[in-house]
């Protein structure tokens, strides 16, 4: 097997030069890609172990493939918690893209008819952020927010517009 201590730096410099250059990109600007994160520094720990390695299909205890028994407790750990978290008898917290996330989390906390606020596709949002053909844009009241001549977030317009429609939901970030 592989020596668990050498790092990425040391057998790769130009490769952790790219991963130390993206770093300081993002430590230093705000990313409005819906489908990105910043990971806190436990998550992006907890994405750089085994657990990385296992292709884990199906759930707990109900695998398509073997070895995924510690797989199953990393699992159980998220469902329990989430489950404690919002009361619930039952939770999955497996979504297989952000489109799904985002559809669950519009869910869990709005009813058909609330009002959301997100980006306006046309300037950088996303299909699930109130667009018409999407679930989104047929079960809430949409009202977009775009961007000023400089082609950045009109913020001063989009706080005047979520005053005046008081959306249960802001959608912060763009495709």
């Amino acid at each position: 097997m592989y020596n668990r201590n050498i790092l990425v730096e040391q057998t790769d410099p130009e490769l952790w030069a790219a991963i130390q250059a993206e770093n300081a990109r993002q430590e230093h600007h705000i990313e409005l890609i819906a489908s990105e994160n910043y990971a806190s520094p436990a998550v992006m720990a907890a994405q750089g172990t085994q657990l990385t390695n296992k292709y884990a299909e199906g759930y707990p205890g109900k695998r398509y493939y073997g070895g995924c028994e510690h797989v199953d407790v990393a699992e159980q750990l998220a469902i329990d918690r989430v489950k404690a978290i919002f009361g619930a008898d039952a939770a999955n917290v497996q979504p297989h893209c952000g489109a799904s996330a985002n559809e669950a989390v519009f869910l869990a906390f709005l009813k058909p008819g609330d009002t959301i606020m997100g980006m306006s596709l046309a300037e950088g949002g996303h299909l699930t952020h109130g667009m018409a053909l999407n679930i989104s844009g047929k079960w809430f009241n949409v009202v977009s927010y775009g961007l000023n001549a400089k082609e950045e977030i009109d913020y001063d317009a989009m706080e005047k517009k979520a005053h005046e429609t008081r959306p249960k939901l802001i959608i912060a970030g763009a495709s």
